[in-house]
């Protein structure tokens, strides 16, 4: 019986033993198929956090352990509309995310594994009222501030250390009508410009661009005419073209049911914008409130929000755009798609809803656009996410 027994023991210790690398095995495989990490800042009330997500060589997204990650500040737990209200600096190792509920910005070291921790000194004063949009190059950060209908609406300079310390930069801060009602703020790819968009009342005379030249010490100056005719309702979503620093792109939110359009924009070096083309370029959609561009600078994505479809187009040679196609989402009509990145790669693009409090993922080929047989990926329970990066791992 004794013999009997060791030998069940024996038997029992090696099923164990299997099983357990057997486990393991299958742990490391889904470790290396881990090919980069989205994350999502959750705008969550009280304390803010920021979800996180492994990105599989297929797409699929999968909750990263430990996920959500504390942010530092306070989110409003309501929708909040703009892009870029979270950032990734160029060398991948801070995130940058706006607190909007705290009037704060915090700042988030990223580990070796991609899981989070808030940096030394976040989360820090965002310089005005409801941060909404930052941008980031290199050392030099600008805040977006929404303001209250009233005050505290502006744009606010800070200088980013190597150790992740946010410090206010002296003399940046730039102030804003209570009309303007940024939607979005950031960099072209040098450096040398800086734009932000107000997205405005129902009065055209406030659908405005601020157009700035970035000095050495990282402080603004306005270029000559500028704020800028947007040239349609809502300017909302931007982004620069990432292989001309000269070319603009901005989503046209307001212009009304089928009546969405994207604008382009020259760019010159003192930061003075002319309008390319026949822009505006419509879409026929509603509410394109988030622009992204391919890494390769061919083609561009608008996130209609108001018809729950993703237009693309094609960039010419000159900067013009052509309209190809619209995308719907699988999750359906009424859902709220806003913020948009395309992974490192550039093979999906990840659109995060403040409806359903989820990521839907899209497979990429050219100017074609394929949701993902796993999208979406749901936010952690509370979550009322507006913005998102995407990085390698």
């Amino acid at each position: 019986m004794h013999l009997h027994a060791r030998i069940v023991a024996t038997i029992g210790l090696i099923a164990s033993i299997t099983a357990g690398l057997a486990g393991t095995a299958q742990v490391a495989a889904a470790a290396s198929g881990v090919v980069g990490h989205v994350y999502v800042n959750d705008n969550t009330e009280g304390t803010n956090t920021i979800g996180a997500f492994d990105q599989h060589a297929d797409g699929t997204l999968t909750a990263m352990p430990g996920s959500p990650f504390v942010a530092g500040g306070a989110g409003t737990g309501t929708i909040v509309g703009s892009q870029g209200s979270l950032q990734v600096t160029r060398d991948g190792r801070y995130l940058l995310a706006a607190d909007a509920g705290s009037n704060q910005i915090s700042v988030v070291r990223v580990r070796p594994d991609g899981t989070l921790s808030p940096a030394q000194g976040s989360p820090v004063a965002s310089g005005g009222i409801e941060p909404v949009s930052i941008a980031v190059h290199d050392g030099v950060v600008y805040v977006a501030n929404e303001g209250n209908g009233a005050t505290g609406s502006n744009y606010a300079g800070f200088r980013l250390n190597s150790g992740g310390h946010l410090t206010p930069l002296a003399g940046s801060t730039v102030p804003l009508p209570a009309t303007a009602k940024p939607g979005d703020i950031l960099f072209n790819t040098t450096g040398n410009n800086l734009i932000g968009i107000e997205v405005g009342t129902t009065d055209p005379s406030t659908f405005l661009i601020d157009s700035f030249s970035v000095g050495q010490d990282g402080r603004l100056t306005a270029a000559a005419g500028s704020p800028f005719d947007a040239g349609a309702a809502g300017p909302f979503g931007s982004e620069f073209s990432p292989t001309d620093p000269g070319r603009l792109y901005v989503s046209n939110a307001h212009g009304g049911a089928g009546n969405g359009s994207v604008s382009a924009f020259s760019v010159a070096e003192d930061g003075i914008l002319g309008s390319i083309g026949g822009s505006p370029y419509a879409d026929g959609q509603t509410a394109p409130c988030w622009v992204e561009i391919s890494h390769d600078g061919r083609y561009l994505f608008a996130v209609n929000t108001g018809s729950t479809t993703i237009s693309s187009y094609e960039i010419q040679e000159d900067g013009s755009l052509v309209h190809l196609s619209d995308t719907a989402f699988r999750s359906g009509f009424g859902i709220r798609p806003f913020d948009a990145r395309l992974d490192v790669g550039g093979n999906y693009l990840y659109v995060v809803d403040a409806a359903i409090d989820a990521v839907s993922g899209f497979s990429v080929d050219g100017g074609s656009l394929t949701e993902l047989s796993s999208s979406p990926a749901a936010l952690p329970a509370g979550a009322t996410p507006f913005g998102i990066v995407v990085t390698k791992a």
